[in-house]
């Protein structure tokens, strides 16, 4: 009974073979009298080959474009403290992140040894409040100084 299984399943084999490739086909038919261990193997073989293919496909797949948030792109009017640095025009608050940071950089006042902490003059330490803040802690401070 176990022979006939084997058989049977020689038979789906080579059924199935010639439809993914015509050459390992033909290799399947002149290994017949090879042992089934040895073709085992090789239908697993094919059937990793074929598992990357569908990944790929799925990458290919075409993203999304990320809307902005709008809570993010609402206009706020800066504090005095916080006018000196960035102007006293209305901005969303990425821009006054940005313009934070190009204030930052033109006076030099990022840590040389730390890039994360920034050193903070006079007109920033009126912002933050005290003398050395980490730039996660920035965009918490900036906070209070928009409304």
């Amino acid at each position: 009974m176990a022979t006939a299984k084997k058989a049977a399943a020689k038979k789906t084999a080579a059924k199935k073979a010639p439809a993914k490739k015509a050459a390992p086909a033909k290799k399947a038919v002149a290994k017949k009298a090879a042992p089934a261990k040895k073709a085992a193997p090789a239908k697993k073989a094919a059937a990793k080959k074929a598992a990357p293919a569908k990944k790929a496909a799925a990458k290919k797949a075409p993203a999304k474009k990320r809307t902005p948030n709008a809570a993010f792109m609402k206009a706020l009017t800066p504090s005095p403290q916080l006018a000196a640095v960035v102007g006293p025009a209305p901005l969303p608050r990425t821009e006054v992140v940005s313009k934070l940071w190009a204030y930052i950089k033109k006076n030099k006042l990022q840590d040389s040894v730390n890039k994360r902490m920034v050193n903070a003059d006079a007109k920033l330490k009126e912002i933050f409040g005290k003398g050395q803040v980490s730039m996660f802690e920035m965009a918490g401070l900036i906070g209070k100084h928009v409304k």
